[in-house]
């Protein structure tokens, strides 16, 4: 696998909220940095992570390789999704560290922009060993 495939079968995971299809990407002993502070290792933690991804709907994701080698590269990437709960926000608002946008009762969830780097490092079958990522969230205008 190449870094564009990986980023291929990474949007179809999200778009598809389907975490045994981000799971496939990644070695078995893979590490998924969602944060700087935050691993996943293996498949099963993986696929629990990427569970939170049900509470999304409408999620469309892009991506550009940013630099490419034979074991990885870089890509920016940027997704947008419709929150449909209000765990999703209230995840969406401790990751961020913020807690600037107070939803009232009744106020409408707002649909969110993640605008991030991707490193891939691949092993030598092209199965995903690390895959850091740094992103910027916000609510979308």
């Amino acid at each position: 696998m190449t870094i564009e495939a990986f980023m291929q079968g990474y949007k179809k995971a999200w778009e598809q909220s389907d975490e045994n299809l981000l799971a496939a990407l990644f070695a078995e002993d893979g590490c998924y940095h969602n944060t700087p502070f935050s691993t996943q290792t293996g498949h099963q933690e993986i696929k629990q992570y990427w569970a939170r991804t049900k509470l999304q709907k409408d999620i469309k994701l892009t991506f550009e390789i940013v630099h490419a080698s034979a074991t990885g590269g870089v890509a920016h990437w940027r997704t947008t999704y419709q929150v449909t709960s209000a765990e999703m926000f209230k995840m969406w608002a401790a990751s961020t560290g913020t807690n600037t946008l107070a939803l009232q009762p009744g106020d409408p969830l707002p649909r969110l922009v993640l605008d991030g780097v991707a490193i891939v490092e691949l092993d030598a079958r092209g199965l995903c060993r690390q895959f850091r990522i740094w992103w910027h969230a916000m609510v979308e205008p």
